[in-house]
């Protein structure tokens, strides 16, 4: 019985170390939701248009810190149990009290994902709303029947103010500022992107974009809106003192035809 309550206890502290510990990351997060495009092609993206700084070191097996700690830790209380230091405590009560901590963990999760913040077309900034001067991303000329590349559409200007509001996002996902993120998405990409808000807590963090590359993948007209497809590719830093990662994602981005003079909205991130 002694030997089981001694590898439960290692179990139980090597997972809630391991699951407490969440490391800052980009907007999105690196995974893919909302509108996804398989048409697009998966060809190599650009070089980067700046070289990238010269990171720190990463710092030696930073992800296993919380694994090994929860290791330790358990380990440590399994000696003094097996070396009788805790002889006023019964086996049953801590059993007890670690069965409650689990279940409340839980509880607490699943809360916490049913009471995330939903948008609606109905609030905040619906489709093909006006947005302040400086905030759309891109021209709000008339658009084009629906299955054609509008002839009005830019690249360049579009491309520079994609930049821009790339390297905003991810500074308003760092300061948890949900705000500013519903200005520039869907209901369903803000939805997501609060979710991931919510499970670091709403804490803030700081990324560091190290060079960043942007080229159309695409624009066309599809069903009620124009999309435009943006790759995003370079390099982050996503912890302090780590080094550089390299990224590579597209952006769909969107705008309703029959708002000539609407915003866009991020409908879509996918991994390249």
């Amino acid at each position: 019985m002694k030997k089981l309550f001694t590898l439960l206890l290692v179990a139980l502290f090597s997972f809630g170390l391991a699951t407490g510990e969440a490391g800052a990351k980009r907007f999105g997060g690196g995974t893919s939701f909302g509108k996804q495009r398989q048409s697009i092609s998966p060809s190599a993206p650009k070089a980067p248009a700046s070289a990238p700084a010269a990171g720190a070191p990463a710092k030696p097996g930073g992800k296993w810190l919380g694994p090994l700690a929860g290791l330790a830790a358990g380990g440590l209380l399994a000696s003094l149990f097996m070396g009788h230091g805790f002889e006023g405590i019964k086996m049953m009560d801590i059993l007890i009290m670690l069965g409650i901590a689990a279940a409340m963990f839980f509880i607490f999760r699943s809360l916490r994902r049913n009471s995330m913040p939903q948008a609606s077309p109905a609030g905040g900034m619906p489709y093909g709303s006006d947005r302040p001067a400086g905030q759309a991303m891109g021209s709000g000329a008339p658009l084009m029947a629906a299955g054609t590349r509008p002839a009005w559409f830019e690249d360049e200007p579009f491309l520079r103010q994609a930049k821009g509001n790339f390297i905003r996002l991810q500074d308003a996902n760092d300061k948890a500022d949900l705000n500013d993120i519903r200005e520039f998405t869907t209901p369903e990409v803000f939805a997501e992107i609060s979710l991931q808000i919510q499970e670091r807590g709403g804490k803030p963090q700081h990324t560091e974009i190290v060079a960043l590359n942007a080229e159309m993948a695409d624009v066309v007209t599809e069903g009620d809106y124009v999309i435009a497809s943006v790759r995003f590719s370079g390099q982050v830093r996503e912890e302090p003192g780590a080094g550089a990662e390299p990224f590579n994602e597209i952006w769909h981005i969107q705008k309703a035809l029959n708002q000539p003079n609407g915003s866009w909205f991020i409908a879509g991130i996918q991994q390249v």
